[in-house]
């Protein structure tokens, strides 16, 4: 998930963002997706498609329309229904504030951002989107006029632009947008890829070998997970934890933990895996049940996200409207 932001207002107003670039993984699930739907019933969430990140590279159009249905669904499906779902593009607010804060952006911070720089250095061009995608996030997130946003390493540059902007938009125009203080996020379960251990798994990653899918059906789950890297350790203290010296063992005990298994009495690798399969094939099959119903309901895929995109529209409003009148629109 490219972009995850979590925006609470006062404890109670929370925003996050899942960029349909790629399936979802087990990573995601575990690390994100499962807090989300643990603090729904405290707080009042806001998840969103962002499909407009999505057009920041190259792109087929009948891929992304496939991947943000799929990617709606299977954030119903995980549990979401207490949430506030829409798809960014559908909630005209966003791109409209975000042409505002680029009025307000200068070019020399947004070429500063990290992931512009690496994108610059590895391509050597890029699509002017990926210079002003940051503004974009920064919109998504005052819209919603935050007073904190719990937020990880990756995205943290992000939000202090967000701030930034929302400092400067006050000072120049008058105090429209909330000044959203930076927390650090809650950390979820993080998951490893199994043939890397020590990289995050990705769903961007170019060799999917070591991903588990969150829609991968039992035989590939367990064709994955057989052939994940552990190590030559054949003692009776093999299956242990130890991030620095068995990463492929602790990720396989982690991910076990974390789908609600157990490593007690497990001596060997062989056993080991066979019980992470167990465990993830658990967690994924009522997942992937409840994303296939949906696929084959579209009228209660549809209703859900319209009654989100409704609300949306209703809060994202009155924001839009005063930072227009503000500039003197």
């Amino acid at each position: 998930m490219s972009t995850h932001l979590a925006p609470s207002s006062a404890g109670t107003r929370r925003l996050s963002l899942v960029t349909p670039s790629g399936s979802p993984t087990l990573g995601n699930l575990l690390g994100a997706l499962r807090p989300l739907v643990a603090g729904q019933d405290a707080h009042d969430c806001f998840v969103g498609v962002s499909d407009l990140h999505a057009l920041t590279d190259g792109h087929d159009p009948r891929l992304l329309r496939e991947r943000s249905r799929d990617l709606a669904a299977l954030l119903l499906a995980v549990g979401l229904e207490r949430s506030t779902l829409f798809v960014q593009s559908r909630v005209p607010a966003h791109r409209q504030l975000a042409f505002l804060l680029e009025c307000v952006a200068s070019s020399g911070e947004l070429g500063r951002m990290i992931q512009f720089k690496q994108r610059r250095r590895a391509d050597g061009s890029s699509r002017a989107a990926l210079l002003t995608y940051p503004v974009l996030m920064a919109a998504d997130i005052l819209l919603y006029r935050p007073d904190q946003v719990p937020v990880g390493d990756d995205q943290r540059q992000h939000v202090e632009l967000a701030r930034d902007l929302a400092v400067r938009f006050n000072r120049t125009y008058g105090e429209v947008f909330t000044v959203p203080e930076i927390v650090v996020a809650p950390a979820g379960a993080r998951v490893m890829d199994l043939q890397r251990p020590t990289s995050k798994m990705s769903k961007s990653s170019t060799d999917l070998s070591g991903v588990v899918g969150l829609l991968d059906p039992p035989d590939v789950v367990r064709r994955k997970i057989a052939r994940a890297v552990t190590d030559s350790d054949t003692g009776p203290t093999a299956v242990r934890a130890d991030r620095a010296a068995k990463p492929g063992v602790t990720n396989l005990l982690d991910v076990l933990v974390a789908c609600g298994g157990s490593a007690e009495g497990i001596g060997t690798y062989g056993a080991l895996k066979r019980a992470v399969t167990d465990a993830v094939v658990a967690v994924l099959e009522p997942v992937q049940r409840r994303h296939a119903d949906l696929l084959a309901d579209p009228a209660r895929l549809h209703a859900a996200y319209d009654a989100g995109q409704e609300r949306c529209r209703g809060v994202t409003a009155p924001v839009l409207a005063a930072a227009e009148a503000a500039m003197g629109l």
